[in-house]
């Protein structure tokens, strides 16, 4: 077995992150990007195939004599683990290094069991996906988690999560790789769902809000293209940021008048209830909506006008260019997002909206499990994380 030295190891790795968009790039190409010498990219080049991480792909066009071959990202190198642990439901999924899903297993699982309960399914759970995608555990790269709570990002530790008893720094990276010898990257629900819609629908843009309706309000924020998750890990914690109309509405926060007590699902059932209309979930509330009822059309759409004060306030704040509302109340579609539209283009200035999309999450559903994959893949093809060695063949 060689080793190699650190200086190879890190021009390597400098050399994979050109290759990393999967873009089919020739050595004359890869030098001329680099500057580096043709001698030292084939070098590197051979160093890459060895590791699995670059294939070979269909040869370039010739300008004469024998055609240049071209290399790109080859996606079957690894795979990493993907987790979105909710409230009340789990999804574990197997990707590759693009986060294209390989195999994926969903059920309902109930956060308030505790971390050991949890995280034993959610192993269990990989361990027969592995399986059926005829890996095992030497193939895999890193585990994303997301977990409906904040997180302190450097350690993986929930910290005060409101709906996660016994969870409370917990060491879920630890205990993970007692089953996963491997990266493994824990974050706040939002903030992964945040990078699976960036991913699949706005892989260009460097400003972008993602805001989830469901039992709750919350918000990630991707700002100069990287995810943003302030001092202790709760930027985009909007959902208990006060509005004039709830002035005397409580939330189970303790206060009154926060957006979580007015636009969530639960919220905006208990509204319609109060109005004689039996609903008694967020769920119900879509199936209203879809079922063509005035009266839950008109609370969704007040819902969005309410999101849109908060999220007037944002705009301002931090000039995101796509604001995508994701969530299972995201279900309800264009009623919610026209009400969020009429008061954020109306109160904002026009500065601030000239260039604004206010759109529903193309990710939908995919959001979490996706943005989870981007984020043990990032960390797994970090220039950091190949100079460590954490992936060879």
């Amino acid at each position: 077995m060689t080793t190699d030295s650190p200086q190879t190891v890190t021009g390597v790795s400098q050399l994979f992150q050109l290759l990393r968009d999967g873009v089919p790039r020739t050595r004359a190409e890869l030098a001329k990007s680099t500057g580096l010498a043709r001698s030292t990219i084939a070098a590197r080049v051979d160093e890459l195939m060895r590791m699995g991480l670059i294939t070979p792909v269909a040869d370039a066009v010739s300008t004469g004599g024998r055609p240049p071959s071209q290399f790109a990202l080859n996606p079957a190198a690894k795979v990493v683990v993907a987790a979105d642990i909710g409230a009340s439901h789990g999804t574990v999924a197997i990707t590759d290094l693009t986060g294209s899903v390989l195999a994926e297993h969903s059920e309902p699982i109930d956060v308030a069991l505790g971390p050991e309960p949890v995280l034993t399914w959610l192993v269990e759970s990989a361990a027969m996906l592995l399986e059926r995608t005829d890996r095992d555990r030497s193939h895999v790269a890193a585990v994303g988690i997301g977990v409906p709570g904040p997180v302190e990002h450097s350690t993986g530790q929930p910290v005060n999560p409101p709906i996660m008893p016994g969870w409370d720094r917990f060491d879920i990276p630890g205990w993970v790789q007692q089953h996963l010898p491997v990266p493994v990257l824990v974050d706040n629900d939002v903030n992964i769902m945040a990078l699976g819609e960036r991913s699949v629908a706005w892989p260009n843009v460097q400003h972008l809000m993602f805001v989830k309706i469901a039992t709750g309000v919350g918000a990630g924020l991707i700002s100069g293209g990287a995810l943003q998750r302030g001092a202790q890990g709760i930027a985009g914690d909007i959902g208990h940021v006060q509005i004039a109309r709830g002035a005397n509405v409580p939330c189970q926060c303790g206060n009154r008048g926060c957006i979580e007590a007015l636009a969530s699902g639960p919220a905006i059932a208990r509204a319609l209830r109060e109005q004689g209309v039996e609903a008694q979930t967020g769920s119900d509330v879509v199936d209203l909506v879809k079922r063509g009822n005035i009266d839950a059309i008109l609370a969704v759409r007040q819902a969005g006008r309410d999101l849109g004060e908060v999220l007037t306030a944002c705009v301002s704040l931090i000039n995101p260019s796509v604001i995508a509302i994701g969530g299972g109340m995201a279900r309800v579609g264009e009623h919610l997002i026209a009400g969020v539209r009429e008061v954020v283009y109306t109160r904002s200035t026009p500065l601030a909206t000239e260039n604004l999309s206010i759109v529903q999450s193309q990710a939908a559903d995919k959001a979490a499990i996706i943005g989870a994959s981007m984020l043990a893949v990032e960390h797994a093809l970090s220039p950091e994380s190949l100079s460590a060695g954490f992936i060879r063949a």
